[in-house]
């Protein structure tokens, strides 16, 4: 770990209410709209790049699902002036690293190289920004497509507990919510998409005016905006882009769904309608989870794991996202143990923390993990959690790259009787989905007390 981030950490955790470290940067706009932040560190001789983009599938509509992903995949098959793998080489021979990703609310590709290698890096980034439609063709969108399939195939449909979200999800959001179908989008709309369908998409979204670049590590401010100019600044702006979404319908009683699938043992998932980022709420819902969950001296840890050992596993938490958050609570039982008791002894002690908040050691153990996990993971000047990703995200979502210190400053001011009144308002039993995944062999079984088997037409976590 770098010197000057084990002071910001230590400054952070040593008194009661330390400042809340900072991240230096400056920003400018390019004319076409882009959003360039630079972060000059001179700690390592590193620095770290990231594109992120205002799309992911929030930006989809039902029959049009899966785009974003998939072209996160086809701005990996090269652009006009860079064949397909020559990116991946060149920063493979620097000692470099890199990646991309998609999330519901954006897409995100990065590097973290030697500081001599940020020129090439912008080249890269710039050349499938401004200059991969021209070489987007049928057989690369139909190579794509079934790698997509595949991925859908291996990670979803033929792994235990693969389809659990997918179902989860089409329960918790009405089917014109874009967060009703996940990322990966359906066999159905890949293979109904077009060449026309994905350039059309790529025109809207992927243009410099609905994107930002940050630049980390150890770089020259200036010499860093003149190349950002030089290698960018020529890219035509695309089309004003409107993100226009439906409101969520809130759920008006409990939903309760049965999957079979091909696993040994039953899996309870819950999960209820939240706050979105930033918003009220939100950060004491964070720390309900860590109370919940995080540790062996978490309440429903100690309790079904460590105590009463009816649990293999229990995790909750919640996911802060930009149009809603939900806060999700997973639960697989030791081989014997059935659901209904796991569902019990979770609704006993989320009552309980409805009614008495929680104690000072509690709500501080929470605290004081959110920020230190927050400040380690501002060490990397690269990656999906790094500083580059960091400072892109807090202007991606509320228009101030600096927004760190007032993020942490949300759990600092969250009291335990916020945490009490979040799991009274938000964590009710007459709102919410209750999963259960079951082994195939039992298909034939009833189903619990009070649950039936329907499911609804499938028509489909952070970051912060």
């Amino acid at each position: 770990m770098t010197s000057s981030l084990v002071l910001l950490l230590g400054a952070a955790l040593a008194t009661a209410a330390p400042p809340a470290p900072e991240i230096p940067y400056t920003s400018f706009k390019l004319s076409n709209g882009l959003n360039v932040i630079l972060s000059e560190d001179h700690t390592a001789p590193v620095v770290g790049v990231d594109v992120l983009y205002d799309v992911g599938s929030k930006d989809e509509r039902p029959g049009r699902t899966g785009f974003a992903h998939l072209f996160e995949h086809l701005m990996f098959e090269g652009s006009e002036h860079v064949e397909k793998g020559e990116g991946d080489r060149l920063i493979e021979a620097d000692g470099g690293s890199s990646n991309g990703g998609t999330r519901p609310d954006a897409t995100e590709y990065w590097e973290q190289v030697p500081k001599n290698s940020l020129e090439q890096m912008l080249y890269l980034e710039s050349d499938r920004m401004g200059y991969l439609l021209p070489t987007l063709d049928q057989a690369k969108l139909d190579n794509q497509r079934d790698v997509v399939r595949n991925e859908r195939r291996q990670n979803y449909e033929m792994r235990p507990y693969g389809l659990a979200m997918k179902s989860l999800l089409e329960n918790l959001w009405d089917p014109q919510f874009p967060y009703h179908w996940e990322p990966i989008g359906s066999h159905e709309d890949l293979v109904a998409a077009t060449l026309a369908d994905v350039k059309e998409f790529f025109r809207r979204y992927y243009g410099p005016n609905d994107a930002t670049l940050a630049i980390a590590g150890d770089i020259d401010p200036q010499v860093a905006k003149a190349m950002a100019q030089k290698w960018f600044g020529d890219i035509p702006a695309g089309p004003k882009v409107e993100h226009k979404y439906p409101t969520p319908v809130p759920l008006a009683q409990e939903k309760r769904v049965t999957l079979e699938d091909n696993v040994q043992l039953p899996r309870l998932y819950i999960a209820w309608q939240t706050p979105k980022v930033f918003a009220p709420g939100d950060a004491a819902l964070d720390m309900l989870g860590q109370v919940l969950t995080d540790g062996k001296s978490a309440r429903l840890v100690k309790r079904m794991v460590m105590d009463e050992q009816i649990a293999q596993q229990v995790m909750a938490g919640q996911e802060s996202q930009a149009l809603a958050g939900m806060f999700v609570l997973v639960a697989t039982p030791k081989p014997g143990q059935s659901l209904a008791r796991l569902e019990k002894e979770i609704d006993e002690e989320l009552a309980k923390i409805a009614r008495e908040a929680p104690n000072q050691g509690e709500l501080e153990r929470a605290r004081n993990k959110i920020e230190a996990e927050a400040i380690f993971a501002l060490e990397p000047v690269g990656g999906f959690s790094g500083r580059a990703a960091v400072l892109n995200s807090y202007y991606l979502r509320t228009g101030d790259p600096g927004y760190f210190p007032k993020d942490l400053a949300r759990y600092r001011a969250v009291t335990a009787e916020d945490l009490r009144a979040a799991a009274a308002q938000y964590l009710r039993k007459d709102a919410r989905v209750v999963l259960e995944v079951v082994p195939r062999k039992h298909a034939a079984a009833a189903p619990p007390s009070g649950a039936s088997s329907s499911r609804k037409p499938a028509a489909e976590k952070g970051s912060k």
